[in-house]
């Protein structure tokens, strides 16, 4: 697999294409237009693909931010290649040799494989519940659902994360595919996730709703009042330590 930075017309317009087909997005919705891309990278941003036989199988569009950080708009990915791996790596290198402390994102906290992904293989931490973050996104992953997200920071002087094992008691519980809110006294905290989010919105609504306000109660009021979140657990639960 190749990694390297956008430069092309065509490569830009094969990065849309990817996105598309990725989110099927409302066309009035695009994750990020063409002029877009080209912009970032004519000023200095970050927009690169991953090539796999001369075929783009997945691209990341950043923006530099405040205090020496690289801001990862999107990053889309087709399944089963390690593209989206080879990126943020990629990532991290590009942002080392410009002197950039830290990259941030933000991510949908009930999308169980992205936070396994963020915070155990990369080693990112949740900084911020955004509550509706978005708005309404008009796109065939996101319909019907409230845009809360999560702001990852990956600090890029510290080693990746590692998965942890924990026993601690749950504040947010799976109860048989719904969510079950406890009291949990302690000062470290699990709030569970749903299996596969995605595929719950299409077939059961309402439990995806009960899941995305119950998270939002649990884990963002626990950020709100100070937490931090301090791992994830091979379940999917937030390993969350309060103070």
């Amino acid at each position: 697999m190749e990694i390297h930075e956008l430069r092309r017309l065509e490569e830009f317009h094969a990065a849309y294409r990817l996105f598309d087909d990725i989110w099927h997005p409302d066309p009035r919705n695009a994750p990020v237009p063409v002029e877009l891309m080209i912009a970032f990278a004519h000023a200095g941003g970050y927009v690169a693909g991953a090539f796999e036989g001369g075929r783009l199988v997945g691209a990341s569009v950043g923006f530099l931010a405040a205090d020496r950080a690289l801001h990862s708009h999107v990053t889309g990915a087709l399944p089963g290649r390690g593209a989206g791996s080879a990126l943020k790596l990629h990532q991290r290198e590009w942002c080392l040799r410009r002197g950039l402390e830290r990259i941030t994102w933000t991510f949908d906290p009930l999308v169980r494989r992205n936070a396994w992904f963020n915070l155990v293989k990369l080693g990112a931490r949740p900084e911020a519940y955004l509550e509706r973050f978005y708005g309404v996104m008009a796109d065939e992953i996101n319909e019907g659902d409230e845009s809360d997200r999560l702001l990852a920071v990956w600090r890029l002087d510290r080693p990746p994360g590692t998965a942890v094992e924990a026993r601690y008691p749950a504040v947010l519980a799976d109860a048989g595919g719904r969510p079950l809110v406890k009291p949990a006294e302690g000062r470290t905290v699990l709030v569970a996730t749903p299996p596969d989010i995605e595929t719950l919105r299409g077939q059961d609504p309402g439990a995806a709703r009960e899941w995305r306000l119950a998270t939002r109660e649990t884990l963002g009021g626990l950020m709100a009042a100070g937490a931090r979140v301090t791992g994830f657990t091979r379940h999917g639960e937030y390993v969350v330590e309060r103070n």
